[in-house]
């Protein structure tokens, strides 16, 4: 890797933007109760949608401002039929940033090696429970075979190490968190936890209702003997060595401890617009600039400005916390 550009991705907080989140779709396969409605929600037009060329133009820019990583998300990135050729751009941009990506793992098993093959460096698998009628009836799709073949698909192919993502919900899946730790272990997958965010597109969020890491650690302290990992960076799982190691399980607890001091995020959603921060109420349009001719120093402007505008923390503990508009779903985990 040639060397990296001067960071130049700054906020009033000393922090540097290096992670870029790119939603390249908004559409799912899926439909987790917490997440959407059993019928769906309204996507995106495909007009509305940023363009191959538009969105790799976009992560080219900001790697031309000190992003180092690119994560793909959506939505479900592996419906976005030119995903293999995005991954393939990004790959070819100078210096190459890393890039990885966060689905669900259904259709994973057929694009896994071309998804290596074009430079994708490791995934993320979303899987809340290892229970197929319990994944039924979280999902509402009978597809836990499918996303346990995309697991295995990925580790094949070299995405690794592969990761895990779980969210724990009371009185759903929340007894079976050792199990599901165990599940991973067997296989070889680095399991984290999420606690559940107030960015549902029912908003039926509540926070009495949520695991929280302390809960979650607590119960996997009743099969596993857990023991912190001192160095956490920039990222948002705090890491615990399972029974000495070196296999490690991570919490991200993102309401009850967050991170939002040394966060290194940005995110770009599928119709061209950029957030500095996931709960973040505005946004900053680029499809607009980019559609109306507008030159890689101007984008670049653009982005550093809103960069700047970070918030010091989401906010969630304040009373006037208001949930974003947007769900996950539309702006890209």
């Amino acid at each position: 890797m040639t060397d990296l550009p001067e960071p130049r991705l700054l906020d009033r907080f000393g922090r540097v933007g290096r992670d870029l989140r790119v939603s390249v779709t908004d559409r799912c396969n899926l439909r987790c109760t917490y997440c959407m409605p059993a019928e769906g929600l309204d996507w995106l037009p495909k007009p509305e949608m940023l363009t191959d060329d538009e969105l790799v133009r976009v992560v080219r820019v900001m790697v031309g401002l000190g992003v180092t990583n690119v994560r793909l998300t959506g939505g479900e990135p592996l419906l976005r039929r030119s995903l293999v050729d995005v991954v393939r751009a990004v790959a070819a941009l100078e210096p190459r940033p890393r890039i990885a990506m966060t689905t669900n793992g259904i259709g994973l098993d057929r694009l896994a090696a071309p998804l290596a093959d074009a430079g994708l460096d490791r995934v993320n698998v979303s899987l809340d429970t290892v229970d197929p009628q319990q994944f039924r009836d979280l999902t509402r799709r009978d597809r836990f075979a499918g996303v346990e073949a995309g697991l295995k698909a990925a580790a094949d192919a070299g995405l690794t190490p592969v990761k895990v993502n779980a969210v724990a919900m009371r009185g759903v899946n929340d007894t079976g968190v050792a199990e599901l730790l165990q599940w991973c272990l067997d296989r070889g997958y680095a399991l984290r936890f999420i606690e559940q965010m107030p960015l549902d597109a029912q908003h039926a969020w509540d926070r009495t209702q949520m695991v929280s890491q302390a809960e979650i650690l607590e119960r996997l302290g009743e099969r596993f003997r857990l023991t912190p990992v001192q160095e956490r960076g920039s990222a948002p799982a705090e890491l615990f060595l399972v029974d000495g190691g070196p296999e490690t399980v991570g919490v991200i607890a993102s309401v009850s401890a967050p991170f939002c001091a040394a966060c290194d995020r940005v995110r770009l959603t599928a119709d061209g617009q950029l957030r500095n921060c996931l709960f973040s109420r505005s946004e900053i349009d680029l499809r607009g600039p980019l559609r109306d001719g507008a030159s890689d120093e101007e984008v670049a402007a653009l982005v550093v400005g809103e960069m700047w505008a970070k918030k010091a923390g989401h906010g969630i503990d304040r009373p006037d916390f208001v949930q974003p508009d947007r769900p996950m779903s539309a702006i890209g985990g």
